[in-house]
């Protein structure tokens, strides 16, 4: 019986613990938040400039090898923006899904901290 209580006790200390540790390394997780949605940011736009200059190499080297320069250069070049932006839209989706995800993860941990209050 006492164990059992001990248990309990534990778990809520353990659960003050944590909010206290929360509410300190709140400023931190800000600032670092900051830097994934930065590195996202250069993470599009260096997939964007990457489909265009893929699409510029294989066009400019298509244009020279049959003799037709400005053809296959514009093709690829479209080709190249479709495939930069269609990669950009992949990862703002997968970046919505987890951030999507860290909210249900809160708000699954801040129903079991009410629940254990109650």
């Amino acid at each position: 019986m006492a164990d059992q209580a001990d248990a309990e006790r534990l778990k809520a200390l353990e659960a003050r613990i944590a909010a206290v540790k929360a509410a300190v390394q709140g400023p931190r997780a800000d600032k670092s938040e900051g830097h994934k949605q930065a590195q996202l940011a250069w993470r599009m736009v260096i997939e964007l400039v990457a489909g265009l200059g893929i699409g510029f190499g294989i066009g400019y080297g298509l244009d020279t090898l049959f003799g037709t320069l400005p053809i296959f250069l514009v093709l690829f070049i479209f080709a190249g923006l479709a495939a930069g932006v269609k990669t950009m839209l992949r990862s703002a989706r997968e970046a919505q899904s987890r951030i999507d995800a860290g909210q249900d993860q809160a708000k699954a941990a801040s129903a079991a901290d009410d629940k254990e209050d109650d």
